[in-house]
């Protein structure tokens, strides 16, 4: 292992808001499950960043509403680490990470304990329409811990799973709130605009679109 990232992974460990959880962790119980407003200390709103990488949308979101609470969830620890250390050097108390397997998720949250989701540029998985983030498999995990008339929010560069996504919407009876396949020509002036990924930049450097919608369950 490169000496950086072993860095990285040993500064994990000694950050009390990342939470390092393997199968084995969240299949004995998650001790926060249904209980992060112990962790919080506040019964505020949480909002999840699925697929968070570096946590730029943590970091940003965070200390743009601090009356809201937000999570980021990755596999990565040694992307998490800079949206970690941010929000630890900036005395952030709203925001946490988990660093698992997002297919876990179930074990993480209990029942309408989740006010949102962001899913910002996941892996496309062309070859496995049933892994994408935002397939009927994974809105039916989401289902278990959102509370009614939550809103889930993508981000993608990818035509495919974008239009994959448009398609799920529609099938299976979801409400459709807003989508457009250029988010930077579309004159929309929210929470999405607040920040970009580090893999969104590179993006937009290529002169690639990227591609953007909310909907709801």
């Amino acid at each position: 292992m490169p000496k950086k990232k072993h860095a990285r992974f040993a500064e994990n460990a000694t950050f009390t808001h990342l939470f390092q959880l393997s199968f084995d962790d969240i299949q004995r119980g998650f001790s926060l499950k249904g209980k992060w407003t112990e962790f919080f200390g506040n019964d505020k709103p949480i909002i999840l960043e699925l697929g968070c990488g570096k946590g730029e949308y943590i970091v940003a979101l965070s200390e743009h509403y601090p009356e809201k609470n937000f999570i980021g969830i990755d596999i990565k620890g040694a992307r998490m680490w800079r949206g970690a250390k941010t929000t630890f050097e900036n005395n952030v108390k709203n925001a946490a990470f988990v660093r698992t397997r997002i297919d876990q998720i179930e074990g993480l949250f209990g029942e309408n304990e989740v006010d949102g989701i962001w899913i910002t540029f996941p892996d496309p998985q062309p070859a496995k329409e049933r892994k994408r983030l935002t397939s009927p498999m994974f809105v039916n995990r989401y289902r278990k811990f959102l509370k009614p008339g939550s809103i889930i929010h993508l981000k993608t560069d990818n035509p495919d799973f974008f239009n994959y996504t448009l398609s799920t919407i529609q099938k299976e009876g979801y409400e459709l709130l807003f989508h457009t396949f250029d988010l930077y020509n579309s004159n929309l002036e929210d929470d999405v605009m607040l920040t970009q990924t580090h893999y969104e930049k590179i993006f937009l450097d290529q002169g690639v679109p990227i591609k953007y919608l909310r909907f709801r369950i």
